[in-house]
């Protein structure tokens, strides 16, 4: 591989890999002719693959929007990945510099601690601070690896929540993140619970936007779009999907939609593709999210891509790009 040209000392991006702006010239031609212009004058071109194109990357992505932005991340059907999705974007955040609170909104079956190899540390919830046991700032559990990011779990696995427990105690939740000594956050990420139940009520009630993440079957379709009506009927309109667990080999072979008729097929602007990794597997049992691989996969990558689209309140649009021959994930679609 190449090698790539690194920050100055006095860069304010700190994170790596940076992350690529889909709506950039430079994102569409690189897809398309797959070159980058030499690191020297004198260099001649040469032809490179996409990661080497992101990691050439390096800028900072605008924060659109009045803060904290607050955005349920949700399916319908569980084991889609909305907690990957949520610790993988969650980290990516952080890495950007932006502050991020992770609740994980889950309360029987909570898993967020378990990716973000926290789970030793969650010694207050959010059932002790309604009780009085405890103050909200000890709940929040700080990364030690980013200390950006924060993560909030409801409850414990085995306890029970108050009866009064709902979406406006969600909201006063969000409403103290909001105003707490430290500051007010720059992303409120919110892992909704599985299903169309009481959890998912409560769990969008305080969200201005949502991430809906589905896979490209028909049954987890279905369940999105249902999902989709019902977050419009709440009063969220910015609604943006994430196609993940897509495999190119079954898209060629047509026993797989493509990200294309995806976003045909329910309409919403599409923040980000994720491909099918068994590297996802390794990171969740380690407790280590696959943005933090070095050297990243095309899944941590595209984590990355989806986090950075979530900032500038930004989306891509899923392209068959005609290029023979079709070489990996990314021909399949474009910014």
């Amino acid at each position: 591989m190449h090698s790539l040209q690194l920050l100055p000392k006095n860069a304010k991006v700190s994170c790596f890999p940076t992350t690529l702006h889909s709506s950039n010239a430079f994102y569409s031609k690189t897809l398309s002719r797959r070159t980058l212009l030499p690191l020297k004058p004198k260099a001649k071109p040469y032809t490179t693959t996409l990661i080497e194109a992101v990691l050439q990357w390096n800028r900072k992505p605008q924060l659109a929007g009045e803060t904290p932005r607050v955005a349920v991340i949700t399916s319908g059907k569980g084991g889609v990945g909305k907690t990957t999705s949520t610790a993988n974007i969650g980290l990516s955040l952080a890495r950007l510099g932006f502050s991020v609170v992770a609740i994980d909104a889950d309360v029987g079956l909570r898993n967020l601690d378990l990716l973000l190899g926290l789970e030793n540390r969650v010694n207050y919830t959010v059932v002790e601070v309604l009780n009085g046991d405890c103050r909200l700032d000890q709940a929040l559990v700080r990364d030690k690896r980013w200390s950006h990011f924060e993560l909030l779990c409801i409850s414990k696995p085995r306890s029970k929540l108050p009866i009064g427990f709902g979406g406006k105690a969600l909201v006063w939740l969000v409403d103290a993140l909001k105003a707490r000594q430290e500051g007010c956050p720059d992303f409120i990420l919110i892992d909704c619970p599985a299903g169309i139940d009481a959890g998912f009520i409560t769990a969008i009630t305080p969200a201005n936007e949502a991430v809906l993440i589905t896979t490209p079957d028909i049954t987890a379709l279905r369940d999105a779009d249902r999902v989709t009506g019902l977050l419009e009927c709440d009063g969220i309109r910015d609604i943006k999907m994430i196609v993940n667990r897509v495999r190119t080999d079954m898209i060629k072979g047509e026993d797989m939609m493509s990200v294309l008729d995806v976003q045909e097929m329910l309409g919403l602007p599409l923040l980000g593709v994720i491909p099918e990794d068994a590297e996802v597997i390794r990171s969740t049992n380690r407790g280590h999210p696959l943005v933090l691989n070095k050297p990243p996969t095309l899944a941590g990558l595209a984590f990355e891509q989806a986090a950075w689209r979530l900032v500038e309140q930004d989306s891509m649009q899923a392209v068959v790009v005609e290029e023979e021959p079709k070489r990996g994930f990314f021909s399949f679609f474009g910014g």
